[in-house]
């Protein structure tokens, strides 16, 4: 297959996946999830693959959502499409938590919305000292997506969960690290090394191994997210709808605060 919006590359035993929307600060939109989901199936499938790394091009790892995508489809009323992009970034993080191989993320400067979600998905998450993440959903009037609450009250707690989600409130490196959700925070120039170091050590064991511990993992803590994933989209279908979130976008793009109605 080939690509547009992502880079796909396998070496030495690692998938390397790339964002590669840089201009939109690598915001998804159906495309970009459908090309995810069709490299991670790719690194599933194939034995030459022991790790997947995802990483992204740019100053942001991801603002999620592609906001550009989200004004167009409440300018055109094509809601529709926005809801599919919901479908499709909670098949990301449910897919990178089934695959039976050691999932890396290495993030730098913004990891939101669905995105900073992906990234709880994610086995390690190596972050520079100027990551930051942030559950951007509040401000244009949406819920998490992505299997986020699902994810993150099992990660941090139920209580910070939803304090973070209610908030908007940016998480550091550093304390993303305190809350358990980042393996190593490091400066952006190394970065690099630090990754190396890490695969040197995951290549050493048994891919067996953590096709076990994965599956173990899954039984013992996310079976019953395919019954969450079915409310998670049933939700954020219903806020796409309704008023609030048109509000939402186009403050953002009036450079404004939003002006909340309930509505």
């Amino acid at each position: 297959m080939t690509y547009t919006t992502i880079r796909y590359e396998v070496e030495e035993r690692i998938a390397r996946l790339t964002l590669c929307r840089p201009e939109v600060s690598n915001g998804f939109n159906i495309p970009m999830c459908e090309e995810i989901l069709e490299a991670i199936g790719q690194a599933a499938g194939s034995d030459e693959v022991a790790i997947l790394l995802i990483q992204a091009e740019g100053t942001v790892f991801s603002v999620g959502g592609d906001l550009v995508e989200m004004k167009r489809a409440v300018d055109e009323d094509d809601i529709a499409s926005l809801v599919r992009i919901a479908e499709l970034v909670n098949r990301i993080s449910f897919a990178l938590k089934k695959l039976p191989k050691p999932v890396i993320m290495l993030t730098d400067g913004a990891v939101a919305g669905a995105a900073a979600n992906m990234a709880v998905a994610a086995d390690f998450v190596l972050a520079s000292s100027k990551t930051k993440f942030i559950q951007a959903f509040g401000g244009v009037g949406l819920a998490p997506d992505a299997g986020g609450l699902f994810l993150l009250s099992r990660s941090i707690g139920a209580t910070r969960a939803s304090q973070l989600a209610m908030t908007g409130e940016s998480l550091t490196a550093e304390k993303a690290l305190e809350y358990g959700l980042v393996y190593q925070v490091v400066e952006q120039e190394a970065l690099a090394k630090a990754y190396q170091q890490l695969v040197k050590r995951l290549l050493r064991y048994s891919p067996n191994s953590y096709r076990a511990i994965k599956e173990l993992m899954w039984k013992s803590e996310f079976e019953q997210w395919e019954d969450y994933a079915q409310l998670e989209l049933e939700l954020q279908r219903e806020l796409a709808f309704k008023e609030d979130f048109k509000e939402g976008v186009r403050a953002h793009f009036e450079r404004r605060r939003p002006r909340f109605t309930g509505r």
